[in-house]
């Protein structure tokens, strides 16, 4: 068996990075702090220093409520008055899908007798 090294052939292709993120549905495009604030309308709103550097697009939806999103994400809602962010659920988290139908089972073979000792016995000692 050939190990890994033995078999890479770099991509003649040259990794270009990700293009700078536009927010053509939003009211505006902010520059995240390299603390990891939000400066907008001269208040200072704690978002991430994950996103340090990075630009992220805000849209006012209500009076004094601003969406903030990263790329195709929405992060959460700004309150301008309190200088809060209301984070949404984790868009990166994992997808759970729905459980099946619940089935129940009414009959398991040849373990009819185990079961009516078991609650006779069970019975038994309730009544002492």
């Amino acid at each position: 068996m050939k190990c890994p090294a033995e078999v890479y052939t770099p991509s003649p292709r040259p990794y270009r990075g990700i293009g700078e993120p536009h927010y053509p549905f939003h009211d505006r495009t902010v520059m995240v702090t390299s603390c990891g604030r939000l400066c907008l309308y001269r208040k200072k709103i704690n978002l991430s220093t994950s996103l340090a550097g990075q630009a992220v697009g805000v849209r006012e939806v209500d009076d004094g409520i601003w969406l903030v999103s990263f790329m195709e994400y929405d992060l959460g809602y700004i309150d301008l008055e309190e200088k809060t962010l209301q984070p949404l659920d984790n868009p990166f988290g994992p997808k759970v899908l729905p459980m099946s139908p619940e089935r129940s089972v009414t009959y398991v073979s040849g373990h009819t007798k185990d079961l009516t000792k078991a609650r006779r016995i069970q019975f038994q000692s309730t009544e002492q």
